[in-house]
């Protein structure tokens, strides 16, 4: 045996703080966006039977939910408003009173330092579910890029920090640059949802923002899961359109696409971790299958590991506390 010759890769593994010295990425609390779900109407506190903590706040409760991110260290929220009044074309989405209007501006002047960003879609305000305008059901791009424009414009102008659009119409970020830069908001960034993939992932948040489709389904604009490729070309042309961020959306299973991604492109690649991803951890945990900690910890750890610098989670809370015990 003494003549065998190997590499010993044990010799950097042998303390906590041997491993803590040659560790390669690191987690921390200021990585995070947590979303928030906020609703009309008064005292609402309601948890998301689909996603065990995490709730729908009103506007007289939100306060006590962005106190509590931000005495974690959590940088940064993206709200999504779900309205009581619904129509064909959202209109409450484009509303200057409208109910993720007026969450951001509470937002803004409570916690001036927290940096809100505003999902732009139009999905959680049409009647239809679906994220554009609607003509013998066909989903309409190009008259769907209008709305989508006053719909980022409404809320640069309630004081959102950035503007994240969901909705994968084709266009979508140059239109909504455009309309920032006309109305004065040439300094406001645009986070895209430009990888954005039809995926089953998505179940929860659909019950959380009351947006699953009366018809249909939304393969015609998000993206097929089968594709590699198609992923550079949707997060090039939006780059090219002006995106500052780009997010790849789900995270876990398309792990591949965020290091494609981060290896082709040099601006901020976010990974949202979505409420499917959530929700399986979240079920296995209480029902004392898994350590949530420690599974919670290495799943968001593998977003990094994969190239994400940004990570949109609803664990954010939990993780935060769970770093400061480190």
């Amino acid at each position: 045996m003494t003549d065998l010759k190997f590499n010993r890769g044990r010799r950097l593994r042998g303390s906590a703080n041997l491993r803590s010295m040659v560790r390669e990425t690191s987690l921390h609390k200021e990585d995070f966006i947590y979303p928030i779900f906020v609703v009309e109407g008064e005292n609402v506190k309601e948890e998301i039977s689909s996603m065990p903590g995490v709730f729908h706040f009103s506007l007289d409760r939100l306060g006590e939910e962005l106190d509590e991110v931000v005495d974690l260290g959590i940088p940064s929220v993206i709200l999504f408003g779900v309205p009581n009044e619904k129509d064909a074309v959202g209109t409450q989405a484009y509303h200057d009173h409208g109910i993720t209007q007026e969450a951001i501006r509470f937002a803004k002047q409570r916690h001036p330092e927290l940096v809100v960003i505003a999902d732009t879609c139009l999905c959680q305000y049409t009647d239809h579910g679906h994220c554009g305008v609607i003509e013998n059901g066909v989903i309409l791009n190009d008259e769907s890029l209008d709305l989508l424009a006053r719909t980022a414009v409404s809320q640069a102008k309630a004081g959102a920090d950035i503007i994240a659009p969901s909705n994968m119409m084709d266009g979508f970020v140059a239109a909504i640059r455009y309309g920032l830069d006309q109305a004065g908001f040439e300094n406001t960034p645009i986070m895209s949802y430009g990888v954005k993939y039809a995926s089953a992932y998505y179940g929860p948040f659909r019950e959380a923002a009351h947006s699953t489709p009366q018809f249909g389904d939304r393969k015609t604009y998000q993206m097929d899961p089968a594709n590699r490729l198609e992923a550079l070309r949707e997060a090039g042309s939006d780059i090219e359109e002006g995106a500052d961020f780009m997010i790849v959306k789900p995270a876990l299973s398309y792990l591949d696409i965020v290091r494609e991604v981060r290896d082709n492109f040099d601006i901020p690649i976010v990974a949202y971790n979505v409420s499917g991803e959530y929700a399986m951890v979240k079920a296995a945990a209480l029902n004392g299958w898994v350590d949530e900690k420690k599974m919670v910890l290495e799943t968001l750890l593998s977003m990094k590991r994969a190239g994400a610098d940004i990570l949109m989670t609803y664990h954010a809370k939990d993780a935060a506390r769970w770093l400061e015990e480190k």
